[in-house]
């Protein structure tokens, strides 16, 4: 069935707050509507529409999606770092984003759009609700402000895709329900400023990593994403104080060995600030659908493989690393002509035996070593939203940015070092920049950052146009506005420029 998912809509959708048993704090038996009845006379009530939140992460698939095929598409696939992968003639809605010849009509945009939506319809149910809980002010201002940070999260990436969008920061009354404000547009500043409140609110109510349940945000998380926003907004000084409070709560470390980061050993390390949480049950959907699935080793004949193909890193990310790098060998699976060997001991067969050269080992999860369910599509890896790895380089940005060009140095050398390489020089700020931004490019490759990154740079035309894409200045900075969502709209939303 076509999805149309208008405003009107998504003031009703997804009321059943669903929880799938997994681990850690999703491990509780599904829950049906959250009535106001509920919620004020069962305590359990709100930790559980709270659960619902979290758990809206997990769409993918090739429908409404948050971090599932549909964003690896429109973040690293149009990016520089991947290429579409699979065959020629797989799948071309990605195909029309790697190469930016797609239109209002493409079906990623949509989809992206649509589910983003839906999780912030879960976050406004939730946080309309959560006030009339029984449990103490503390409790009760946590558990909104882990709400809030998904929130904000959620409205960051939708900024960051297409500019300004509708602002729903509420559950309207039926009869607002077609009002103009939720039928247009906000400025991007305007949202903005809600991501700003929606994420302060949680550092101020969150406590600190170790004093909540793994998996729930933190105190640190709030901190880290709040930094990251203000580097995109250039406020620099916020950003370096905030990445600076994370740093110096002792709470987070670089772990040592960088592949490890992304198997189920690393999950919710001491690296970690916040990841999308996922598990086994009996239904097999306490996962991701389509995440690392997508992105898995396609065969050509003769043998099980592992995915779609989908998300190849590309040969100008495999050549941007120096030598002896020890992260390009736990980003990058390089299919060698004899046959390659995985780290948990799976040998791939030989390179006329798969589709591409190469593959993001980063969304690897084995089927042998570490939990699965059979379900391919619902692979349980942990997706790795904010790291301190990335707080470091926020840091060091911030820094050289504010004339501390020492610390800027410093911080940078700490990322170089786990990596195996020596110290970088000390440089004048507009070098260290481009240093700072080429670290960034090879910490972070494959982490659904690099597109939006290029772009704040004032970098994305210059980068794209040199890795052959119809990149067009002015234009593809961001992402059309869906046609279904504006005809839906009755053609109130207004459309990018030049689309």
């Amino acid at each position: 069935m076509k999805r149309l998912i208008n405003i009107n809509i998504l003031l009703i959708c997804f009321l059943l707050m669903y929880v799938s048993c997994g681990k850690g704090f999703l491990d509780i038996p599904p829950q049906g509507r959250v009535t106001e009845e509920e919620i004020r006379n069962n305590p359990n009530a709100a930790v559980d529409l709270v659960n619902g939140v979290y758990n809206v992460m997990w769409l993918g698939g090739f429908g409404p999606d948050v971090h599932g095929l549909q964003m690896v598409v429109l973040t690293s696939i149009a990016s520089d770092e991947g290429d579409k992968g699979s065959t020629p003639q797989d799948y071309g809605p990605a195909l029309e984003i790697d190469n930016f010849t797609y239109t209002p009509a493409n079906s990623n945009v949509q989809n992206f759009w649509t589910g983003y939506y839906q999780a912030i319809a879960r976050t406004n149910q939730a946080l309309d609700k959560l006030p009339l809980s029984p449990l103490d002010d503390v409790t009760k201002n946590r558990l909104i402000g882990e709400v809030r940070f998904l929130r904000g999260y959620f409205y960051f990436n939708l900024v960051r895709t297409f500019g300004g969008v509708p602002k729903l920061d509420r559950v309207p009354k039926p009869e607002e329900a077609n009002a103009d404000e939720f039928q247009t547009r906000a400025t991007a500043a305007e949202i903005y400023d809600l991501i700003i409140s929606d994420l302060q609110f949680a550092v101020d109510n969150l406590p600190l990593k170790g004093a909540t349940p793994v998996g729930r945000v933190t105190k640190g998380a709030a901190q880290g994403m709040l930094a990251k926003v203000y580097l995109y907004r250039k406020e620099y000084q916020k950003a370096f104080d905030l990445s600076k409070a994370v740093i110096d709560s002792r709470l987070y470390d670089t772990l040592s060995n960088y592949a490890d980061i992304w198997r189920a050993k690393g999950a919710n390390s001491m690296e970690s600030i916040f990841e999308v949480q996922t598990g086994t049950s009996a239904a097999c959907n306490s996962a991701i659908e389509l995440y690392a699935n997508c992105q898995g080793i396609r065969a050509k004949k003769g043998w099980s493989d592992f995915g779609f193909g989908f998300n190849n890193p590309t040969a100008s990310l495999a050549a941007a690393y120096e030598p002896g790098d020890k992260r390009k060998e736990g980003t990058i699976i390089t299919i060698q002509p004899g046959g390659t060997v995985l780290w948990d001991g799976f040998r791939v067969p030989s390179r006329d035996s798969v589709e591409n050269d190469r593959y993001n080992y980063k969304a690897y999860h084995s089927r042998t070593q570490e939990p699965y369910c059979g379900s391919p599509d619902r692979t349980p890896k942990n997706l790795r939203v904010l790291r301190y790895g990335e707080v470091l380089l926020i840091y060091a940005e911030a820094a050289n940015e504010i004339n501390n060009p020492g610390e800027a140095l410093a911080k940078l050398n700490i990322i170089r070092k786990r990596a195996g390489l020596p110290d970088a020089p000390a440089a004048g700020q507009a070098d260290m920049r481009l240093a700072i931004w080429k670290e960034r490019r090879v910490e972070l490759a494959m982490e659904h950052d690099r597109f939006w990154d290029l772009v704040r740079q004032g970098r994305a035309g210059q980068v794209m146009r040199a890795h052959g894409k119809n990149f067009v200045d002015g234009k593809h900075e961001l992402f059309p506005i869906p046609q279904e969502q504006i005809l839906l709209s009755g053609g109130r939303l207004e459309q990018n420029p030049n689309y």
